[in-house]
């Protein structure tokens, strides 16, 4: 592990001290991994839960976390971290706390608790209080905020000339300078391995001894990270579509990123060619496709965002395809290209994916991806359009262009938790955002504690996809027992749901 990436880590867990929290009890712990790590004074005292303020979605329970804005000065200024759980649903057969780590970056888990509790199986809701915050920076935690005004300059990241390149850098940091000072000094304090601390601090709150933990997307570069930092503080970990945070290269990061995303496409164009319910069935799906982004070049689309506005090509690729390809809607893209290639709008739809706050300035906090020139980012550029031809200016160039400038607090590094009992990793064959190469990677680099179960089907999450994942993750979580290596899962069969038995992949 490259010791800029380590030293993060270790910098802000050596500057905690000794002290009883909680329900009294001492934390300590001798780690293989990371030197001896203590819980700060300034995360103490039992959470105080109350009904949450949404009516139409009762149970859940909410309350606030005191923690320093930054970790490495424990007795400085602090702020609250939002906190939400739904109780076990059968007590009397409680495990523990299970708290969730929400992915984005920018996703509230206060938000997934109270509103959407059912993205866990049964049998988790029945076995564990289900936990999860709003990361710093999101939602109630100290949000970043910015001025919308000048939000709405944004540069486009087509970037035509070393001019517009240098355009973005100077926007960059005037947006970051007004951010920082409508936001505060949590602003500078946005990385992962804060929010590792944060966890920590979590745990102790909750009264548990070990951490029970589902990280999801972004949530899995806060697990792996907590595994890192605390590795005997793990009781069980779940990794679901899994962010590798060991590729350090810019170009090596894009290229994966984009080739995830075309392995996507050419699954939802091989589906449409042999199902006859596609809107597309029996049609060039790729000149189709194509003749759109050429017509959202020219401004002929209407973006379902924002009616009596042109969708631009992007805003094609990652509003419409990209947002798709997550949720393994195949069926509802070939719908919307139909549509808009008959010349029909889509109908209103969510706002944009495109990296507003906090998203970006949490990415840029974690990701060191210099760009040096505009020569430079235009053959990045062109490397993507090749690896991903169907899907010119995917969202991870967004994010390269929105960090240009930007400091990275905690950079890429190889994981290294020895001393971290089993975790297991979890992703689908065909996820467009985090692709199954990384999934094997994070695996790997867990080594004897990395064990991987496959999905085969779609979909940028998979842990509930069908009964033979979601009984090999409930197994795991419930009682520590784990599927054996190599085990995958089926892809759901549209006409036979329930799916089949686990089987060894080669």
């Amino acid at each position: 592990m490259p010791s800029r990436g380590r030293s993060v880590l270790r910098r802000l867990a050596a500057r905690g001290t000794v002290m009883a929290v909680g329900a009294g009890m001492a934390v300590t712990a001798g780690l293989a991994a990371a030197p001896e790590v203590r819980a700060s004074p300034a995360a103490t005292g039992p959470l105080r839960w109350a009904p949450c303020d949404d009516p139409a979605k009762p149970g859940a329970e909410c309350a606030t976390l005191s923690v320093p804005v930054d970790w490495t000065h424990p007795e400085g200024p602090k702020f609250d971290l939002a906190v939400a759980r739904r109780k076990a649903t059968d007590p009397g057969a409680r495990v523990d706390s299970m708290v969730f780590g929400p992915g984005g970056p920018g996703d509230s888990g206060v938000q997934m608790v109270v509103g959407n509790v059912g993205r866990f199986s049964p049998e988790v809701r029945r076995r564990f209080d289900i936990v999860s915050f709003d990361p710093r920076g999101v939602g109630r935690s100290n949000p970043v905020t910015c001025s919308s005004g000048l939000l709405a300059e944004r540069p486009s990241p087509e970037l035509k000339s070393q001019a517009g390149f240098d355009a973005t850098l100077a926007y960059n940091k005037r947006l970051r300078a007004d951010c920082r000072a409508r936001t505060g000094p949590v602003f500078d304090h946005l990385d992962t391995a804060q929010t590792v601390r944060d966890v920590d601090a979590l745990r102790v709150a909750l009264g548990e001894r070990k951490l029970t933990f589902h990280g999801s997307s972004y949530g899995t570069l806060l697990g792996a990270q907590y595994a890192e930092t605390y590795p005997r503080r793990v009781r069980a970990m779940v990794l679901e579509s899994v962010i590798d945070h060991s590729v350090a290269a810019t170009g090596d990061f894009l290229r994966a990123e984009a080739a995830s995303a075309e392995d996507s496409f050419r699954e939802f164009v091989k589906w449409c060619d042999g199902t006859a319910d596609c809107a597309l069935h029996g049609r060039d799906v790729r000149a189709v496709w194509q003749a759109l982004l050429t017509r959202a070049g020219r401004g002929e689309l209407e973006d379902p965002a924002k009616p009596g506005s042109p969708l631009s090509s992007p805003d094609l690729v990652n509003k419409v395809a990209f947002r798709k390809f997550y949720e393994a809607d195949h069926a509802g893209l070939a719908t919307a290209i139909a549509r808009m290639h008959a010349g029909r709008p889509l109908p209103a739809s969510p706002t944009s994916t495109a990296p507003l706050p906090p998203a970006a300035p949490v990415f840029c906090s974690d990701w060191h991806l210099p760009v040096r020139d505009h020569r430079t980012y235009a053959s990045l550029v062109a490397m993507m359009n090749r690896t991903a031809p169907d899907l010119p200016y995917l969202l991870p160039i967004h994010m390269v262009a929105a960090c240009l400038g930007a400091p990275t607090a905690n950079p890429q590094h190889r994981l290294d938790a020895r001393g971290v009992p089993p975790i297991l990793v979890s992703n689908a064959l065909h996820d467009p955002a985090t692709g199954y190469p990384w999934a094997v990677s994070v695996a790997r680099q867990l080594g004897r504690s990395g064990v991987l179960l496959t999905y085969e089907g779609h979909g940028h999450g998979s842990v509930t996809s069908g009964p033979c994942m979601e009984n090999a993750v409930d197994s795991y979580l419930t009682d520590l027992t784990l599927p054996p290596r190599g085990t995958s899962c089926p892809a759901l069969d549209p006409v036979n749901a329930a799916g089949s038995p686990p089987r060894r992949l080669p």
